[in-house]
């Protein structure tokens, strides 16, 4: 058995067998690196207690990692994970099988169908065993639905009928009705339209065990008591909030810059000082030159002389240069203190659309999956810039694979007139076998390697970033090299169509993104719930799409 597993399993049975609390979660000299050689942590070290901690970090720091190593989904080097009471974990990438029923998507099956049994005069022990004492599940399950909104869920339901949204909600109820002591959640909010995640803040808000949250959304991180920030392999501490922590981090950045302005100056400084005392050296040396030409002292006397000035200016060089040396060492550990958030580039003529242009047309189009009489028309023209908003499940996934074609409408016509992509929720239009070079080049086989290469350095891609397999790419660095591939196809997209683009991107990469996207020349279409998002774009319509079709809708 691994080493992590054994104290897991000790905690909680030591927990268990002396009623120990409250719950704590924590590891200890953890190491973990990817079969590519990556390391990710080595000696790292962890611990929370009860209340609310956002972990934060750039993508591709390992938070989704780090939860997945706590929930025991990976093992460890070496190192020890321990769990004080029972565990929950909400994963980012929730796949349920969309041919399971609510109810067993839950595990509630078995449960249900020994009460139907009970109820139907089966009194069997093993019945009985089955129920234990939830015999109240079916009310406690329905009453957790209804409180995140998903009182339309039956029981019966196929999760397949479900949005993305609800199917997040049907994993977080999940985990409230197993009441773990200890919970994890992996970007909750993904695919949570405004009222499902005003839900899931009350869920949040009232939470009394231990929680962790990794996300980038700014109202669910404004509700933690601290901030756990992991960058290189270590975790910084923050009390507070999200703006509490924006705070502390603005304030050591302002003293990390000066600090680079000091170690610059003295390095200036030292640097002046080395070359005077060559001057001055250089000087003494000449006269010195000049007294043994002119023989005014004994020879022995001007070579001894001669012999203690070369030391003198060793001594003197050696001790400037590693004056020189620590002064740019201290710049070096300064400036590695301020942080930089690198810009994505996109600047591809070949995607402009002129003005005026008709880029896409829908007419009377009824989606699969819409109410019979569902007629959409829409016109689109020039670098337009629309966002698609709606509740859960209003179908605006389905509209958006209905434009590409992947989804043929049950009436009407969709007409696209330029080249089009798709980025779609899952980020599943790579090959995970293959790297970020060898993704794009399948995608532009007529580009060269050094083209290529030289275009994904724009999406921070780059020597050794762009061999990466895709499969060991975190969920940001994924949703990169997804851009990056759409935007390098060729031909080159002049229609963009991006669904929930900000669910994988922590906050620097969502800003990341809306730079890299004011400098696109072509059309958008974007389906999101992230309004700051929608709103820094540069959205020129609003759609909403709901049950009585697509609307005009005001700027949210």
């Amino acid at each position: 058995m691994h080493p992590h597993t054994n104290a897991r399993t000790n905690a909680r049975t030591n927990a268990h067998a002396h009623g120990q609390s409250p719950a704590s979660l924590g590891c200890a000299g953890l190491r973990f690196g990817w079969p590519d050689g990556r390391l990710l942590f080595d000696g790292f070290d962890f611990a929370v207690s009860p209340g609310r901690t956002g972990l934060v970090g750039v993508n591709g720091s390992g938070k989704s990692t780090l939860l997945r190593l706590l929930a025991g989904e990976l093992r460890p080097e070496s190192g020890t994970v321990r769990v004080r009471g029972s565990l929950g974990f909400l994963a980012q990438d929730l796949a349920l099988d969309a041919g399971l029923t609510v109810a067993e998507a839950l595990g509630l099956d078995r449960v249900r169908a020994a009460l139907q049994a009970i109820e139907a005069g089966d009194a069997s022990e093993q019945n009985y065993a089955l129920v234990g004492d939830d015999w109240d599940v079916e009310e406690r399950t329905r009453a957790t639905l209804d409180r995140l909104g998903l009182d339309g869920a039956d029981l019966d339901r196929r999760v397949g009928q479900l949005s993305g949204g609800e199917s997040v909600l049907l994993g977080l109820a999940g985990q409230l009705l197993r009441r773990p002591d200890v919970l994890l959640l992996d970007e909750p909010t993904n695919n949570l339209d405004r009222a499902a995640r005003q839900r899931l803040y009350d869920a949040v808000d009232t939470w009394k065990g231990v929680l962790v949250v990794v996300s980038h959304d700014r109202e669910l991180l404004e509700l933690v008591d601290r901030i756990a920030d992991l960058r290189s392999g270590q975790i910084h501490w923050y009390g507070g909030n999200f703006s509490d922590y924006e705070q502390a981090v603005e304030v050591e950045q302002e003293a990390a810059e000066r600090m680079v302005r000091v170690a610059g100056a003295e390095v200036k400084r030292q640097r002046r000082e080395l070359v005077e005392a060559q001057e001055k050296l250089a000087r003494r040396k000449r006269f010195g030159q000049k007294m043994y030409d002119s023989k005014r002292e004994p020879r022995i006397v001007m070579k001894q002389r001669q012999r203690s000035a070369q030391e003198s200016a060793g001594r003197h060089r050696v001790m400037h240069q590693e004056k020189v040396a620590d002064a740019r060492e201290r710049l070096s550990e300064a400036e590695l203190a301020v942080r930089a958030d690198p810009e994505i580039r996109v600047d591809l003529a070949a995607t402009e659309v002129p003005a005026g242009r008709t880029v896409l047309t829908l007419r009377d189009v009824c989606p699969r999956y819409a109410p019979p009489g569902t007629s959409l028309t829409l016109e689109l023209r020039g670098p337009e810039r629309i966002a698609l908003v709606g509740g859960n499940g209003a179908g605006k996934t389905t509209l958006l694979r209905t434009i590409t074609g992947e989804l043929p409408p049950l009436g009407g016509e969709v007409l696209p007139f330029v080249p089009l992509r798709y980025l779609p929720q899952r980020l599943d239009v790579l090959d995970d076998g293959l790297s970020v070079v060898g993704n794009v080049a399948r995608l532009a086989p007529a580009a060269g390697d050094n083209a290529i290469r030289a275009r994904l350095a724009r999406f921070l891609f780059r020597g050794a970033g762009a061999e990466q397999p895709v499969a060991t790419l975190s969920g940001g660095e994924r949703f990169r090299a997804t851009l990056a591939a759409l935007m390098l196809a060729e031909p080159a997209p002049q229609l963009l169509l991006l669904d929930e683009p900000t669910n994988n991107l922590d906050l620097a990469s969502v800003r990341q993104l809306a730079t890299a996207l004011a400098s696109y020349r072509g059309a958008l279409v974007v389906a999101s719930h992230d309004l700051p998002f929608l709103r820094s774009i540069g959205v020129d319509r609003w759609l909403l799409l709901d049950g009585d079709g697509l609307s005009p809708s005001p700027a949210l």
